[in-house]
């Protein structure tokens, strides 16, 4: 089981969801006390993400926030993190929390969370990294997201081994094990060297 030193979370900043996303929030934020040293994440005091750094910083973990210029505002910006990096654009943040980061966890969000969580995954698709990826469905909220994934592979627009890339579960302290125990997937290069023609 390996134990990570900086966990990067992606999440939600809207403040106009369920309660049980906040809940499930705070449960992965204090199981991270006990798995890793350190959390990266967005920077926000809003929505999950607020949550997140709240219950991260209550419960003793170290974190660290990163935020783009644009988003570094009173009403946006958390201030009572250990650690804010303020950068230029979200390129920037999302390179920074990459290149940090031991593992990613997405917990649900909207646009810019899918995003970064497929812009991760594609780099391991690609061999930039071979970090964990796990992403947590609360309340089913992946589930027709994973539906679209296996209509992917099945079309053949993804390689089998690319449906391993990431770590899917329910509960966070079972999520961090999983990924505390993960093995990378065979045959990765094969997207980039095509050793071979089958999908």
């Amino acid at each position: 089981m390996t134990e990570f030193n900086t966990v990067c979370v992606y999440c939600g900043s809207s403040d106009r969801v369920p309660g049980e996303y906040l809940d499930v929030t705070r449960r992965l934020a204090r199981a991270l006390k006990g798995k890793s040293s350190r959390l990266v994440y967005g920077g926000g005091s809003t929505g999950l993400m607020g949550t997140l750094a709240d219950e991260a910083i209550m419960s003793g973990l170290d974190v660290l926030g990163i935020i783009p210029e644009a988003f570094n505002t009173p009403h946006l910006a958390h201030n009572s993190l250990g650690e804010m990096q303020v950068v230029g654009t979200i390129h920037e943040r999302k390179a920074r929390m990459a290149e940090i980061a031991d593992a990613f966890i997405a917990l649900p969000g909207g646009y810019g969370t899918l995003e970064e969580l497929f812009e991760i995954v594609t780099w391991a698709q690609i061999g930039f990294h071979h970090k964990p990826v796990g992403i947590l469905n609360c309340q089913g909220y992946f589930d027709h997201l994973m539906t679209f994934l296996d209509h992917v592979r099945q079309e053949g627009f993804v390689y089998k081994e690319h449906r391993d890339l990431f770590i899917l579960h329910d509960d966070p302290e079972i999520l961090l094990d999983l990924m505390a125990a993960y093995v990378p997937p065979q045959n990765i290069s094969r997207w980039v060297t095509r050793e071979d023609g089958k999908l």
